[in-house]
Parts: structure tokens; C-alpha cells; sequence
């Protein structure tokens, strides 16, 4: 197995069922079982018993007629939250995320000059149709880790072209409005609870966690489990490690098949369109 030399990150994703995940028994029920599923499967999985939920709202940005999605463009907020009370500063990320490889690589899209952000390329695999399957997409981030949230954009595409100069070469109309999708109500509280590391290999160390996006406390929308790893020069060339990643969340799907969400991505219940 050999990765695109572009690639910085793999992100293996599972939605969960919403069900009662407002609920610390069923998510330490699930953490359990994958931790008995990686002991019978031998991956080391060094497990987190007292890590903290981060919260955070999440929306997206785009126009009336949603032309960022339309061209595989996705502009998402994320504002910290401590208890109640909302950060005066938030994520933003505007990314270019697609199947095909070539289509993400040639979007730029880093913000004007001065602004620092951090760049990723990933791999995101997917479950596929069928359990046991997989699929791919790829995902061309700026991450933008400080931006004020009171001075966050004007609400025209042609101030957001100012900040991420790449928008330019989608040909919109400059004088789109751009607004959050759904309604300013359609911010969704995410909690988010670190599970553990999964080891594959050397110098292959996964960081695993579930995320759950609630329209408000105690209403659950979609859970999403998740494991992740940067690739580096050193670990790059690590084709049995990441063989065994790939094995790993093929074989979880079985393991619980009766937890899983039919669909794609978090992202693609918002928007009411698949991925």
C-alpha cells in the first residue's frame, strides 16, 4: 500500500446512531466494546478513562443557492465553549473536500497573505455501502485556529473572497449574499470526548474519539466515531501499518453494526445532501 505523497492526514469515520447518546452509559458502553474488540484483535488501544468533553458550536457558511457546495467547497465555524459561555474567538476552515484526489490538491485554499493558518490534505475513509466496505474522499483544509468572532466575515462573498483569495476562481457572483446554512438556529452543539489511542504500527498512533452533534442538550442529531493520524516522512512508507488501520475499520463495522448510521458525513446532515 503506497499513500499520495500529499497526503498529511488519514481520518477513518463512523456516524453512530443518535439514540441515547445524550448519555454517559451508552458512550462508556461503546468505549468498552472497542476496547474489547482491539484486545481480541490485538491493537493496542491505550484508553482514556477521565478525559474531558470539549463543547463547541458548529455551523457552515454559503450562499442562498449553496454554490460552495455545489463546487465540493465547505466554509465551517467552530467557537469554543467553556460551560455555557462562548470564546471570543473561533475556527474557521475552509476546505475543499472531494473524491477525487487531483480536484482537491488544485483549490487553494490558504487565506490572504498575513493571516496564518494551518494546512492539511486528507484522506478520509469512509464507511462503504455495504458493512465491512470503505470509501474515500479527500479533504483540502486552511485551518484558521484565532479568528475574533465579533469582526468574523461580512456577509457577502465578495469580503469572504478578500480573506480566502481561491474562492475567486469558482466564477460566483461576487454579490451573493453568504449566510449560515439553515438559519443562525441552525448551530449545533457539539460535544466531543476523546476515547483513547489506537497503536497500528510504528510511528502509527491513531487518536480516537466520538463526537456528538445535538440540536440542544439532550437532543442528539448524529454521533460520529472517529480515529486519526498525521502522516509523516518517518512513518510515510509504513504500508503494513496502514494496511492494518484499513483492516481495523473494516472489521469495527461488524463489531458494531448495531450502533451505526446509515450516511456519509456529519456535514451532509446539515446540508440534507449526501457526500
Amino acid at each position: 500500500m503506497k499513500l499520495h505523497p500529499s497526503i498529511t492526514n488519514r481520518e477513518f469515520k463512523l456516524l453512530i446512531k443518535p439514540q441515547g447518546l445524550d448519555r454517559l452509559s451508552r458512550i462508556t458502553a461503546l468505549s468498552e466494546q472497542i476496547l474489547q474488540f482491539c484486545k481480541k484483535n490485538k491493537v493496542q488501544f491505550f484508553h482514556l478513562d477521565n478525559a474531558n468533553t470539549g463543547l463547541r458550536n458548529i455551523y457552515f457558511y454559503d450562499t442562498p443557492g449553496e454554490d460552495f457546495r455545489r463546487n465540493d467547497i465547505i466554509l465551517r465555524v467552530r467557537e469554543s465553549r467553556q460551560n455555557i459561555w462562548v470564546d471570543d474567538w473561533c475556527e474557521v476552515t475552509l476546505k475543499c473536500r472531494a473524491s477525487d484526489l487531483d480536484v482537491c490538491a488544485k483549490f487553494n485554499p490558504i487565506p490572504k497573505k498575513g493571516v496564518k493558518s494551518r494546512g492539511r490534505l486528507k484522506e478520509e475513509i469512509l464507511r462503504g455501502d455495504e458493512l465491512g466496505t470503505a470509501r474515500n474522499l479527500y479533504s483540502n483544509n486552511a485551518i484558521l485556529d484565532a479568528v475574533p468572532l465579533d469582526s468574523l466575515f461580512d456577509r457577502n462573498l465578495s469580503s469572504i473572497t478578500k480573506f480566502f483569495p481561491g474562492l475567486a476562481t469558482l466564477s460566483l457572483d461576487k454579490k451573493s449574499p453568504i449566510r449560515i446554512v439553515g438559519g443562525s438556529t441552525n448551530k449545533i452543539l457539539e460535544a466531543c470526548l476523546p476515547l483513547g489511542n489506537l497503536v497500528f504500527g510504528d510511528g502509527v498512533q491513531a487518536h480516537c474519539e466520538i463526537a456528538i452533534w445535538m440540536k440542544s442538550v439532550g437532543d442528539p442529531i448524529v454521533g460520529e466515531l472517529a480515529f486519526s493520524y498525521r502522516i509523516t516522512d518517518e512513518n510515510r512508507s509504513q504500508a503494513k501499518a496502514h494496511k492494518r488501520a484499513n483492516k481495523f475499520f473494516k472489521a469495527l463495522q461488524h463489531e458494531l453494526a448495531d450502533w451505526l448510521e446509515i450516511g456519509s458525513t456529519k456535514t451532509a446532515l446539515v446540508y440534507g445532501k449526501p457526500e
